[in-house]
């Protein structure tokens, strides 16, 4: 398949956030939208970036042409809280384990910067994800009438316990889980530290 690595984008990426977000998430948000997260220091905006393996350039030098975005997440951290606002996967890369990969980074992330909880809204009406956050925790603690613009009611969503030695040893193990399948599709996981050598 290729190496897939998770980054920060820039300003410089924006158009590409945007189509990717049209394919995803149906156009949930604008380039100023992606611009404000980029250069907000209260968010936590991350895409997937796949570089096929004929591109052998590190991802720092890879010409913009040569990465395909394949997902982006962001959540913001509000207090000790990290709010997650977005988690999409491009449809032609779905059901592959990437949206976990994604996740997991996210979650990752916010237990680095000490955060305790995390929350979400989600469609009733999308059991997969309902069934991907429940695994990692994640509890219905709540509704919010007609909160899609189509006027679908959304789950809140809670996971209360991320400051746990429990949680974050559970998160380790997910995350080499995660990285195994993915390997086992073709993905070549860089830009992260070694999977096995981290405690």
């Amino acid at each position: 398949m290729g190496q897939l690595y998770c980054v920060a984008p820039t300003l410089a990426d924006v158009p590409a956030l945007v189509e990717l977000d049209r394919r995803s998430l149906g156009g949930l948000w604008s380039a100023a939208g992606y611009c404000r997260e980029i250069d907000s220091p209260n968010s936590c905006l991350r895409v997937l970036n796949h570089r096929s393996q004929a591109d052998r350039l590190e991802p720092s030098t890879a010409t913009i042409e040569a990465i395909d975005r394949l997902g982006l997440g962001c959540y913001w951290a509000i207090l000790d809280e990290a709010h997650i606002t977005v988690l999409g996967i491009d449809p032609r890369y779905q059901r592959r384990g990437l949206g976990r990969w994604l996740l997991i980074q996210l979650l990752e992330e916010a237990c680095q910067r000490g955060l305790t909880r995390a929350t979400l809204e989600v469609r009733p009406s999308n059991p997969v994800a309902l069934h991907l956050y429940q695994s990692f925790g994640f509890e219905v603690l709540g509704h919010r009438k007609r909160y899609y613009p189509d006027g679908e009611d959304a789950l809140i969503l809670w996971q209360n316990s991320l400051k746990t030695t429990t949680f974050q040893e559970n998160l380790s193990h997910r995350r080499t889980a995660a990285a195994a399948q993915l390997a086992q599709q073709g993905w070549q996981i860089v830009g992260q530290k070694d999977v096995a050598n981290r405690t």
